[in-house]
């Protein structure tokens, strides 16, 4: 498998101007996401969207699909099942929304870069698209040990998710 078996779509709402949305972020974000589904033996082709947003976006979506009138820093959208008779086309898995102002202020606050927050957000949303969760304890072991062993492979060994 390689990243080409994935269709990772990248956007940036005109509104977030904290990041470069340059070859280099994109290509990292991508990596991010391929090597999650790669770790969990998922089959392509398999297609997502990662969208960087602002804050006020982002807490209009918490507000209006989770009832959380709050920012956050990353939401996932899971696709559900495909639309029947559509063969040939890959499996969309669902959306990603990233708020980069949070995710800045968070990276500082952990004390390392924007991009490196990007990527476990990117890995995080990743992996609650393919149905991993941490509300229950045991939900949070499994989901934390998934994206920890990513971020290994990243070489971001040092980065470490939030709890909000």
């Amino acid at each position: 498998m390689t990243m080409a078996d994935y269709l990772i779509e990248i956007r940036a709402d005109e509104n977030v101007v904290l990041l470069p949305i340059d070859g280099e972020t994109i290509a990292d974000l991508e990596t991010a996401v391929t090597r999650t589904l790669q770790s969990q033996k998922t089959h392509p082709p398999v297609a997502l969207t990662i969208m960087l947003t602002n804050d006020a976006s982002i807490q209009q979506l918490n507000r209006d699909f989770l009832g959380y009138d709050k920012p956050t820093d990353v939401l996932s959208f899971p696709a559900g099942d495909p639309p029947p008779g559509v063969e040939g086309l890959p499996t969309y898995l669902g959306d990603i929304i990233i708020a980069v102002p949070y995710a800045k202020r968070q990276a500082e606050a952990a004390g390392h870069n924007l991009l490196a927050e990007l990527q476990l957000l990117a890995v995080h949303g990743a992996l609650h698209l393919l149905g991993f969760d941490h509300a229950e304890p045991e939900e949070k072991q499994a989901m934390w040990a998934a994206q920890t062993a990513v971020l290994d492979q990243l070489g971001l060994a040092h980065i470490a998710p939030t709890e909000q």
